[in-house]
């Protein structure tokens, strides 16, 4: 036997242990990564949206999600950034992902909506920001057709008239408009006015077509009046009616919603009528088959009271406007979209426990040791009770002892 050959394979084999051994014992160099804050915002308001410019703490590369607040789950609302260079450019629609119009005193219009930039493209942490962003626009928004040329615009805009074009707004009151309280966030089942109205003049009339309210989503729309300017829906949304100088519409109906978001926008064509003539002498229009055919009838003397505008097409001009519509039970969290501004995260309640999956599993696991340690220790005790009963039990019986029997004693 070659001892010489065994003591060398024993050397090598304990050389090649304590060197596994040794190069376990270094830690392992993690990866460092530092996460992207955001700091401060800058905004651009453009005629479609408003575009927000997002810097992070240090001018670290952002890596995350910028979405409206509430519309985390949403692809259309929500961008993704994958270490993207700062700072970072997010567009947020007007019209769309929660974004909401007031109206100003001086006839403007203002945009608001609150977004969230959350610095992890799978969680949401504490360590995301909310911002509040406005934009402030000195004439009112609409879309003007002309000679079947739209015009999107937010400035002042020429249109060859024999009179200065009127504005038109649309409004969304709670309850009586009298009381001018604007309707921003109500609840389902409300009573809402939808009030569209030009401006104070003599020569121009209106008449409201082709309403009909959207999700702001993309996902889903509902048509409520058609391009007659009859409802499609009476349950939902009955007729405009009309004041007497044909400058204002009104509608009654209860505060709806898409079931899967609390925004709401409503969107309406206001189509001109010259009132000399009898160029609005079908506002507003008799919504049923009998005065269908007899309108159809008068179609060529409504075309020619509205060519006054320009000798061509009548102008139409979209308006629109949006609220927020909550479920009775969400109303007091919801209660005030157009100033909070919050972290997106889960409201810690004292009645709630959570805990992990694998916590859980754990427990379950621990519990059932313990029921089964019960139940075993139960056994044994049950068996070592019957044990001793059996050996405490000796053979001796009530005979075992002396017997005397007093009828048969003898005493000498």
């Amino acid at each position: 036997m070659d001892w010489r050959g065994i003591a060398l394979a024993f050397l090598l084999i304990t050389i090649a242990r304590h060197s596994t051994t040794h190069a376990a014992q270094i830690p392992e160099q993690l990866p460092t990564s530092t996460v992207a804050i955001a700091s401060t915002v800058q905004i651009e308001c453009a005629s479609e949206s408003i575009i927000v410019h997002i810097s992070t703490e240090g001018n670290t590369d952002f890596h995350g999600l910028v979405y409206p607040r509430g519309l985390s789950k949403n692809s259309s609302c929500l961008q993704e950034y994958r270490s993207q260079h700062t700072p970072i450019t997010y567009n947020l629609p007007l019209r769309s992902c929660n974004t909401m119009p007031t109206e100003l005193d001086d006839g403007g219009i203002e945009y608001f909506n609150t977004i969230v930039v959350q610095p992890h493209l799978k969680l949401i942490t504490n360590q995301g920001r909310g911002f509040h962003v406005r934009c402030r626009y000195q004439t009112r928004d609409k879309v003007v057709t002309n000679d079947q040329t739209h015009v999107a615009m937010l400035q002042s805009l020429p249109l060859q008239a024999t009179a200065p074009m009127p504005g038109c707004t649309m409004k969304i009151f709670s309850g009586d408009p009298t009381r001018h309280q604007v309707a921003e966030n109500v609840k389902i089942g409300d009573p809402l006015t939808l009030v569209i109205s030009i401006d104070k003049q003599e020569m121009f009339g209106l008449k409201i077509s082709d309403c009909l309210v959207r999700d702001g989503l993309g996902w889903g729309e509902q048509r409520l009046i058609n391009d007659e300017g009859c409802p499609v829906d009476g349950e939902i949304m009955g007729q405009f009616t009309y004041n007497e100088d044909k400058t204002e519409a009104k509608v009654n109906f209860q505060a709806h919603k898409f079931p899967y978001t609390a925004s709401v926008y409503y969107q309406c064509n206001v189509r001109l009528c010259v009132k000399h003539g009898g160029g609005c002498s079908n506002t507003p229009p008799a919504c049923n088959s009998v005065s269908r055919r007899r309108r159809d009838t008068a179609n060529d003397n409504t075309v020619k009271g509205v060519e006054g505008l320009d000798g061509g097409t009548p102008a139409t001009i979209e308006v629109y406007s949006g609220l927020y519509v909550n479920e009775a039970s969400d109303i007091g969290s919801k209660s005030d979209y157009s100033e909070d501004v919050f972290r997106e995260r889960t409201i810690d309640d004292p009645n709630d426990i959570c805990i992990s999956q694998r916590s859980f599993a754990i427990g379950i696991a621990i519990a059932g040791l313990i029921l089964m340690l019960m139940v075993v220790a139960a056994i044994l005790a049950l068996l070592a009770k019957r044990r001793h009963k059996t050996v405490s039990t000796t053979g001796s019986s009530i005979y075992s002892g002396p017997y005397t029997n007093t009828a048969y004693s003898h005493s000498s």
